[in-house]
């Protein structure tokens, strides 16, 4: 072969060599992620094809997080007594794995002033004969279909549970230990623990159930920075200070932030420079505490349409597929600012435009990571 044809040829070698390593670089470097940190995604309308649920997981996954939650209730995964209907969670745990998110699961026995919800086959029953067998046995296959999961909130806005009703304290911990043990046994690098609404704590003085229930791998928070009719009632300067008693309540446990928000409903006194501060403020607050905290997860990627955010149940064609939604109570009262503010509590609108928050959000990622 003629020297110059051959000495062309070693040129574009490298040259295209050159190439592909300079993209991998960079797409290592786009590519980066924090498995501490997390979004719950959502998609901006109740109804949703498989195809743009993909595109919102892809836009969150670029985002730089590593972690989303999954709330899934036991009514839709084993509607029949040990017969397991898989058909929505695999979708979601297959849209986090796709883009190597670690998940929380949130699967709640207790939900607030409720418990369950359960299964048709379960009735209605009390802490006493929910059955520690039972929950076992349904976290068991959950855990062992998805190994992305990592961490487990078995009861969520918990104090609400044990405001008037103290004395059930003790028969939920004797629960939740059992659970905890035998899980453990069968699963032992996933983490269990109980989720609190901090802002409900600290409204209505119910700092004791946290400390009675420091149970656990972990106490997880959700907060917002609101008073008891969910009015946005502090600055954010003010609202990161509520963050640092989350390490009291939690004794010598690691705390998780479970969902963290601030909406930019006007009707409840938010706005998007409010959101845009606190979200600079709450991760400074993650970074400054970052060794003691288990998981940092924003709540949430999307706006939803005024009115339709009490119940999160988006479809998918026909199916009704449950993406969200937890934590924030559901008190006849409070109704109508609750659903303003969780419609309103997205980093983006759900026309699709972005807040600055979202910018803000992708920048303070990149500058932890």
């Amino acid at each position: 072969m003629n020297k110059k044809i051959l000495g062309v040829i070693i040129g574009v070698i490298i040259i295209l060599t050159a190439a592909v390593l300079s993209l991998q670089s960079s797409e290592l470097i786009t590519q980066q992620t924090n498995e501490k940190i997390g979004l719950v995604i959502n998609s901006p309308n109740q109804s949703t094809t498989l195809q743009e649920l993909d595109q919102v997981y892809s836009k969150a996954s670029d985002a730089g997080i590593g972690r989303s939650n999954v709330y899934l209730f036991w009514n839709l995964v084993e509607p029949v007594r040990g017969e397991f209907d898989w058909k929505q969670s695999d979708i979601l745990m297959g849209l986090n794995e796709k883009n190597d998110l670690k998940v929380t699961l949130y699967f709640s026995i207790i939900n607030g002033e409720t418990l369950g919800p359960f299964p048709n086959w379960i009735g209605k029953p009390s802490l006493n004969s929910i059955g520690e067998d039972r929950v076992v046995s349904v976290l068991d296959e959950i855990l062992s279909r998805y190994d992305i999961i990592d961490t487990v909130i078995l009861a969520g806005q918990t104090e609400s549970q044990f405001r008037f009703y103290e004395q059930n304290i003790s028969v939920y911990k004797d629960l939740f230990n059992g659970v905890y043990d035998k899980i453990k046994s069968k699963h032992p690098d996933v983490k269990i623990g109980n989720s609190f609404a901090l802002h409900q704590v600290l409204n209505k003085n119910l700092q004791y159930v946290v400390t009675d229930l420091a149970i656990g791998d972990f106490i997880a928070f959700s907060y917002s920075p609101v008073d008891s009719l969910n009015h946005i009632v502090k600055t954010p300067e003010q609202a990161k200070e509520e963050l640092a008693q989350i390490f009291d309540l939690a004794g010598d446990k690691q705390v998780g932030l479970f969902e963290i928000s601030w909406s930019t409903s006007d009707f409840v006194g938010g706005n998007e420079a409010m959101q845009t501060e606190f979200l600079e403020k709450s991760f400074k607050f993650y970074t400054e505490n970052e060794p003691k905290i288990e998981f940092f997860t924003w709540y949430r990627q999307y706006d939803r349409p005024n009115g339709t955010c009490i119940v999160e149940s988006p479809t998918i064609g026909e199916d009704t597929l449950t993406v969200g939604g937890s934590g924030f109570g559901s008190s006849e009262h409070v109704a109508e600012r609750l659903s303003n503010y969780i419609c309103d509590a997205g980093l983006i609108n759900n026309d699709g435009n972005p807040k600055s928050s979202w910018n803000e959000f992708k920048k303070q990622i990149q500058m932890i990571n």
